[in-house]
């Protein structure tokens, strides 16, 4: 393993694509080509929901991203790899937020559904193999936040099961597999100081 050393670099790596990525999602935003400019406008408002829906969802991606490096005190290979994973998937959201915007209203809202959940889910599953790689035997973490790295730990142990089902319901019915979607960014926005007892067993 290579030598500990501190994380601000990489941090300021990630914070640049989150910021790239989240700006990405803006250009599915297109001028209407034909009049009436008004009604043209209005008949995209899928378009206008899946680009705030995604933004909210990368900012909360940014979010816990920074709350787990409160916890890590360095950096080594292979986390430095794992974070280019998520990395990696974080700049693809643009891409499943532009089909479920297109198809979300169409016959193929299914496919939609599951393209977009099943890209949250493999987010999902980069920010546990970053988490569990760095908190095993304490391998990346810092001594002193013991309490914040057993919250980061129980919040993520039901994050796959949970997208998951959000992408499982995108087969049955995907206006719940949306909702699911949107419940979990809020359940994950939830500052970790407000203690939710069920979580932390």
């Amino acid at each position: 393993m290579d030598a500990p050393k501190q994380t601000s670099r990489l941090e300021a790596f990630s914070d640049g694509v989150f910021a790239i990525a989240i700006t990405l999602l803006v250009l599915d935003l297109k001028v209407p080509e034909e009049p009436p400019l008004l009604d043209a406008l209005l008949h995209q408002w899928p378009v206008y929901v899946a680009y705030l829906v995604s933004f909210l969802f990368i900012l909360i991606m940014w979010m816990n991203h920074h709350r787990m490096f409160e916890s890590i005190a360095r950096v080594d290979s292979m986390f430095m790899l794992l974070n280019g994973l998520l990395l990696l998937g974080i700049t693809v959201v643009p891409y499943p937020t532009s089909i479920l915007s297109k198809y979300v209203l169409s016959d193929e809202q299914t496919v939609a559904t599951a393209i977009y959940s099943g890209w949250f889910l493999l987010l999902a599953v980069c920010f546990n193999l970053m988490w569990r790689y760095a908190s095993t035997d304490g391998r990346l973490l810092s001594e002193h936040d013991s309490e914040l790295a057993a919250v980061i730990t129980a919040r993520y142990r039901w994050g796959i099961p949970s997208y998951f089902a959000a992408f499982a319901l995108a087969f049955v019915w995907a206006p719940a597999s949306l909702f699911l979607n949107a419940a979990l960014a809020v359940f994950y926005a939830i500052p970790r100081e407000i203690k939710l007892s069920p979580w932390k067993r």
